[in-house]
């Protein structure tokens, strides 16, 4: 954790300088977890590959848009089985980590303190950590079908509740990302005497981003 932290924070340093079984919940087991692992490979596809940022995040935008019939439809699941609970927990992790992206991500940018080249920059971190948590979640599909790989209950679970535990980190790391990003936004600002209009973009939140 401590080494992807110091990944972020010279990630932001850069603009600175310029630059029972454990099964799936009971409800449509693999379907929403796949769709949300989809939905997400395909935000990165698009947010890696795009030629002009706006235009690029606007097709990221409607993909995850599109995507949230899966969010939906897992917040409505509350029947689960054994070893259920951590599993939707760290698929809404994954759905949660998008979200994150694209509501901030958007607002960056109408931010005038960053460049397009710092704009591609932050898309391209946040698309690397949305993929590690995409493939984390792809493997934790894959353990607790079944009939997939040969695991005993506990052996299963134990994988489960690793995955979560690494999810809920990926998680955390991108809105520690997201707030070291908008602080650098805020500094510029502060320079200009113009911090209220970093305030009025991105909310009030005091230590939060700095």
């Amino acid at each position: 954790m401590e080494k992807r932290k110091r990944i972020v924070i010279g990630m932001a340093c850069l603009l600175l300088a310029g630059t029972a079984n454990a099964q799936w919940v009971v409800s449509d087991p693999g379907n929403l977890a796949q769709g949300i692992i989809n939905t997400t490979k395909q935000i990165v596809q698009t947010s890696t590959t795009a030629k002009n940022t706006l235009d690029g995040f606007k097709e990221t935008a409607k993909i995850f848009e599109q995507g949230r019939k899966y969010y939906d439809a897992l917040k409505a699941v509350h029947d689960v089985v054994k070893g259920g609970v951590k599993v939707k927990k760290s698929i809404e992790l994954v759905a949660d980590i998008s979200e994150i992206y694209v509501r901030n991500y958007q607002k960056m940018l109408g931010d005038p303190n960053y460049t397009p080249d710092e704009l591609s920059t932050i898309s391209f971190g946040y698309a690397k950590l949305l993929s590690e948590s995409a493939d984390i979640l792809q493997d934790l599909k894959n353990v607790v079908n079944v009939t997939g790989m040969s695991l005993t209950d506990a052996e299963r679970l134990a994988i489960i509740d690793q995955s979560y535990k690494r999810l809920l980190e990926y998680r955390n790391l991108v809105q520690y990302y997201t707030d070291k990003n908008i602080s650098v936004s805020y500094l510029r600002a502060k320079k200009k005497k113009d911090a209220e209009r970093v305030v009025a973009l991105y909310g009030d939140a005091e230590d939060r981003y700095w």
